[in-house]
């Protein structure tokens, strides 16, 4: 999980006793995070649909002894992942989704009144790497490609203020960040991206195996150098 969630969530006031809902939640890094700021008189549900990461999360906890924090398998625009939440939480969701709105409207209907949602997403017009690397911007134009493909906004950052406005919340702001570095974990991301959608790309006839795997052992190289930069795209 980036530091720039952990400071957001302390910005907004995350603390002690409130119950929180992590949708979409993955492997739980946050809905953790959630579970160890509400502490033992709050509660923390992380949402997903994908059954084989939330059992790898529900183990992580077990062997944690984390016992505020739930994993249920459940698509929050169908399905009831519990009633009156304190906090909604959405990290990397609604740039997937054909339509954003209907989320955003499932996220009002989980929240108590008065309650607060928080939303990070991406927008990749603010992605570069330094110096220039042709291997990157191959990688974009896959990612942009696969994501446009299924429906989902690669840049979808700039459309959240208005997405939860239109969605019924008041009080709506935003804050943009940009993790970035010249050594680290965060110049990874790049190449674990690129073969984690390595699937979809071959899929929907993007790419070549031979060019992916060329692709990735050249981000693998511009990351491990310590004279380049690179990290994530904008989060808004």
């Amino acid at each position: 999980m980036q530091l720039s969630t952990t400071s957001l969530l302390e910005r907004l006031g995350v603390r002690s006793g409130l119950t929180c809902l992590d949708v979409g939640c993955g492997g739980g890094d946050v809905t953790v995070e959630l579970g160890k700021r509400v502490g033992p008189h709050g509660r923390a549900v992380g949402a997903d649909v994908d059954e084989t990461v939330l059992d790898l999360a529900r183990g992580e906890v077990a062997a944690q002894g984390i016992r505020n924090v739930d994993f249920r398998a459940v698509d929050i625009r169908t399905q009831n992942a519990g009633s009156d939440f304190d906090v909604v939480y959405a990290r990397f969701l609604l740039t997937h989704l054909e339509d954003p709105m209907s989320m955003v409207a499932a996220f009002y209907n989980h929240l108590q009144p008065g309650g607060l949602v928080i939303v990070e997403d991406i927008d990749l017009n603010g992605y570069f790497t330094w110096p220039d690397s042709a291997a990157f911007r191959r990688f974009l134009e896959l990612y942009c490609a696969v994501t446009r493909k299924r429906g989902g906004d690669p840049n979808i950052g700039p459309r959240l203020p208005l997405l939860l406005a239109d969605g019924g919340f008041e009080k709506v702001d935003m804050n943009i960040v940009q993790p970035m570095g010249a050594q680290g974990e965060v110049k990874l991301i790049n190449p674990v991206t690129l073969e984690c959608i390595a699937d979809s790309v071959l899929q929907d006839g993007l790419a070549s195996p031979q060019e992916i795997e060329a692709t990735v052992r050249e981000l693998y190289e511009f990351a491990a150098n310590p004279r380049t930069l690179a990290g994530l795209p904008r989060v808004v």
